[in-house]
């Protein structure tokens, strides 16, 4: 098990469920502009957000907003130390810098000092496009192993001067090296991981190559905080990593849905009643998370064969028959409905669940 840190109200690591975290995209000097997206993200499920401050009105901004945030914030920290100082100054939750760029060994001392009077941790963040000349000539570019050895370099750097409230990340946009370099470090220390895979690319291709990155870290079991990566709308990861959460299995509330690929035994339109019943799901599912109900799982099945037993085994399913469909509540047959009353019935059912 890693160490446990807070970040404002929010336990990292420790046993901790993986907390969800998003990035700001809007300028934070644009106040109107940044709460709404703040607000939009909190809304989501984002349980901690980062706001670049790449400037001192950056600062100035992040402190406006931290007095309307619903949530803890992190002040994202390159090349210029004072800028963390002011971050901290203006109530920062945490903060994250990549100490490889912020200079001197004093003004990283400057920066743990601010934090330690403020009791927040640092988050040190190695990225495969920032590794330190020495490592890249040590390993003849990038590799996993640079990115573990710098992040330990830091680590070390940063303990030496009397701090361990650390959360530790290191990034790349390749799969492979990313998977790697976070096992090698999972091995390394135990200071809990914020995980993810940089600049994971748009919408589509990146939840692709996020579910394939994070998903196999976290059920190596390696992660206490995520971030999805997404061009564009940041809303879009905090709904995305809720769903690979709850995929997994760690993440409670919301629904699980399943449905059969169809063949030449189904008899009615699957496909139709498939996406209904899940569109209108992802709404009862963040429902019952909000009100703290467990997670439940939805089958709908299209023909007799692997059907029923798959319906069984879910708390709500439906096998489908010759234009009509047989629907199983924990197991047990409670009715049979038209293939055009199976949407609505599911949805009525799934509201109901405890």
């Amino acid at each position: 098990m890693t160490k446990k840190v807070f970040c404002g109200n929010v336990q990292i690591g420790g046993g901790a469920p993986v907390s969800i975290q998003s990035m700001l995209n809007v300028d934070v000097r644009n106040f109107d502009g940044a709460k709404a997206q703040l607000d939009a993200l909190t809304d989501a499920g984002a349980q901690i957000v980062r706001i670049a401050v790449p400037d001192m009105e950056s600062a100035e901004g992040f402190g406006k907003i931290k007095k309307v945030s619903r949530v803890p914030l992190v002040a994202d920290i390159h090349f210029d130390y004072r800028l963390a100082i002011a971050a901290i100054e203006n109530g920062a939750d945490k903060v994250r810098i990549n100490p490889g760029n912020i200079g001197s060994r004093e003004r990283v001392e400057a920066v743990i000092k601010a934090a330690k009077e403020r009791r927040i941790p640092v988050r040190i963040g190695v990225n495969s496009g920032s590794l330190e000349k020495e490592i890249l000539a040590k390993y003849g570019g990038v590799t996993a192993e640079g990115l573990c050895e710098s992040a330990l370099k830091n680590i070390k750097l940063v303990e030496d001067m009397d701090f361990s409230d650390i959360v530790v990340s290191l990034k790349s946009s390749d799969i492979r090296m990313n998977t790697e370099a976070h096992r090698l470090i999972a091995k390394a220390t135990d200071y809990p991981l914020h995980i993810g895979l940089t600049e994971a690319g748009t919408p589509e291709t990146g939840k692709r190559k996020s579910a394939i990155a994070l998903g196999a870290l976290l059920l190596d079991g390696i992660g206490d905080t995520m971030r999805v990566s997404l061009t564009g709308d940041p809303v879009r990861e905090v709904v995305f990593a809720k769903q690979l959460l709850q995929d997994i299995g760690l993440r409670d509330g919301g629904i699980k849905f399943v449905s059969c690929p169809t063949c030449g035994r189904t008899k009615v339109n699957l496909p139709e009643i498939a996406e209904k019943v899940e569109k209108a799901l992802a709404i009862v599912g963040e429902e019952r998370e909000n009100a703290g109900k467990r997670s439940i799982t939805v089958a709908v099945m299209g023909c007799a064969v692997n059907g029923p037993g798959e319906a069984r085994e879910a708390d709500l399913g439906a096998a489908c028959g010759d234009g009509k469909a047989v629907i199983f509540a924990h197991g047990e047959i409670i009715k049979t409905v038209k293939e055009s009353e199976l949407a609505d019935t599911l949805i009525a059912l799934a509201k109901d669940i405890d």
